[in-house]
């Protein structure tokens, strides 16, 4: 009965249980991956089906009976190398290949050249942008990609860990700031597919989940490109640098200065009093704030000083602060930082 149990999982999981109709493929290494499902679902089902199946079989034919002696032990067995041979080669063979299926699949995602279009996913608080080549600036909202067209992907961060994880095409990378992690596939089926984050990046972690991949048709994909050339033919590629001076904060935006701090410190700081520690201190009223007249590295509480924190980070006994590059901070958007931090009394 176990043997046939175990036998008819595995022929279930290898041959009929319908993943793809659970969840679509929408690339090529999808089916690789839920080729390497198939294989752990089936060895596991059956594995587990074999255990339990031999521990209720032990239960009941080694069970105390009424004529055994109060002292009676079971069964010993000692020293049965044969036994010992059987139960550490099958688990090495089994680890073995199930090795070789998966280095296979991840050299495909991983290794190789950059064959078709590259294009890079950069995350940021709390959202995905995307660029292409001969498109300038960035894409905000969907990821457009063609079918059938080989894809290097990018993915990169501005400022905390996220994670590109789109179920439908089975990949999922890290995106790391300073770090380019690489995801090589080839789109074969048409359609709209979301992209998660599944690293907590902050309060708003729950909002990256409203972009999509959209696989198009070779012309349809034309269209859009064309498109988003047309769009963004006067955009900037600079990226922001950290500026070598000290910066001008007049005509800070308060309004500006908040949303950014929304999108760029709330996920460290709250705006609470010092003590209410996030990851770095509560900064309500940091620059009027009379039980604390210096920031965390000893400099008086003054405009300036804040700038200079946000400009060159921090690091110390509060922790590390990234500095103005590493946030993707303009000195237009830290002279609005500054004028919010300093509204709050």
């Amino acid at each position: 009965m176990i043997a046939v149990l175990s036998v008819l999982s595995i022929l279930y999981w290898w041959l009929m249980a319908p993943i793809t109709s659970w969840l679509p493929e929408a690339v090529d290494k999808a089916q690789q991956i839920d080729s390497l499902s198939r294989f752990l679902l089936a060895s596991g089902t059956a594995l587990f089906i074999i255990v339990v199946g031999y521990l209720l079989y032990f239960s009941f034919a080694f069970r105390r009976r009424k004529t055994d002696a109060p002292d009676a032990i079971g069964v010993q067995i000692h020293d049965n190398h044969k036994l010992e041979l059987w139960w550490t080669l099958i688990p090495t063979i089994f680890v073995v290949i199930m090795a070789v299926f998966s280095i296979k699949i991840w050299a495909g995602i991983q290794l190789g050249d950059n064959n078709g279009m590259v294009v890079e996913a950069l995350g940021h608080q709390w959202f995905y942008s995307f660029r292409y080549p001969d498109v300038h600036g960035e894409i905000t909202n969907e990821m457009h990609l063609p079918l059938g067209v080989p894809v290097t992907l990018h993915v990169s961060s501005y400022d905390v860990i996220h994670s590109f994880w789109v179920p439908d095409m089975r990949l999922k990378a890290d995106m790391v700031p300073g770090i380019i992690n690489t995801l090589r596939f080839t789109p074969t089926r048409p359609g709209r597919y979301q992209i998660i984050c599944t690293e907590f990046c902050g309060t708003l972690h729950g909002e990256m989940n409203k972009q999509y991949v959209v696989i198009d048709t070779p012309q349809a994909y034309k269209k859009w490109y064309q498109g988003w050339q047309q769009k963004n033919a006067h955009a900037s590629d600079a990226i922001p640098t950290q500026s070598s001076g000290a910066i001008s904060l007049a005509g800070g935006d308060v309004n500006a200065g908040k949303m950014l701090f929304t999108q760029k410190c709330s996920a460290c700081h709250a705006i609470a009093p010092f003590a209410h520690k996030v990851v770095g201190p509560g900064l309500k009223g940091v620059l009027n704030d009379p039980a604390h007249p210096n920031l965390v590295d000893g400099a008086a509480a003054t405009p300036a000083n804040v700038a200079k924190i946000l400009q060159q980070g921090y690091k110390g006994d509060m922790g590390q602060m990234p500095n103005q590059t590493a946030n993707g901070l303009t000195d237009k958007d830290i002279a609005n930082l500054v004028a919010f931090l300093k509204s709050t009394k």
